[in-house]
């Protein structure tokens, strides 16, 4: 299995598109080998399923491995505590912090103004499609997703010691999901559907930030995009180019992965 983050390892946010080569490198390697997409996104979602269509993983570890999918069946997920789902929330909405998640084509976040701010200043839109975040206490909830700086979410996790929150590439926000779910165990779990190793020694894992931090270190060879954060370039195996130089395609080749 070769997996790889969407966000600025396959997707560039400078270009909205993913990057050619990679593409193009991903198209050999499906011949040999299974493709997966591990990322903080749900792949299923309105602004999301269309790089998946595009890309054509075997399998996808959506939301840091709270949901996995093969095809169109679902082979595992987690489902947050609702208890602490409530506190979480609770204490996000006292403190004017924005947080929430995206189901199918809605978003429902507490405190949608920061999310919108937060849309426009990177995209220099927003067109999500905000409903009442304290519906979320009646659904199934995964992950949530946390918009705001390094100092806030720091606090959240000193608040609630049974989360983790690895910051997003640019820190300015971090995925949410409750302690022993992550990438890494998303991509045992395929392994074992697929009835390889579950150590993940013959695996390779592709990412830029860090919630690929798990998978990089316990993947066969762990790859750090250039312009990944600096834990995980120290985490890595091999740090090759940034996404916009072509970094997947090059890491492939220096690898011997692209060869006959």
């Amino acid at each position: 299995m070769i997996s790889f983050d969407l966000d600025m390892t396959l997707l560039d946010h400078n270009t909205g598109k993913i990057t050619p080569s990679a593409l193009e490198a991903i198209d050999i390697l499906r011949k040999k080998h299974k493709i997966v997409l591990a990322t903080g996104r749900d792949m299923d979602n309105y602004y999301s399923r269309q790089y998946r269509d595009i890309i054509k993983p075997d399998a996808v570890i959506h939301m840091n491995g709270t949901k996995i999918t093969v095809g169109d069946n679902l082979i595992f997920e987690h489902l947050f505590n609702r208890k602490l789902l409530e506190e979480l929330l609770c204490f996000c909405d006292r403190e004017g912090y924005g947080i929430g998640m995206t189901l199918g084509d809605d978003d429902y976040y507490i405190h949608p103004e920061i999310i919108e701010a937060s849309d426009i200043n990177a995209w220099g839109s927003c067109g999500r499609r905000f409903q009442d975040p304290w519906k979320m206490l009646d659904m199934n909830i995964r992950t949530l997703a946390f918009i705001g700086d390094e100092s806030q979410v720091r606090r959240v996790e000193a608040e609630f010691p049974n989360l983790k929150m690895p910051l997003f590439a640019g820190r300015r926000g971090a995925d949410v999901m409750e302690h022993g779910i992550s990438k890494a165990e998303g991509l045992s779990r395929l392994a074992a559907y697929f009835g390889e190793k579950e150590d993940l020694s013959d695996s390779v894992a592709f990412g830029d930030s860090m919630n690929d931090m798990e998978v990089i270190i316990k993947a066969g060879i762990g790859v750090a995009m250039g312009n990944a954060v600096k834990e995980l370039k120290e985490a890595a195996d091999y740090v090759t180019s940034p996404i916009a130089e072509d970094g997947i395609y090059r890491a492939c080749l220096h690898l011997g992965l692209l060869t006959d």
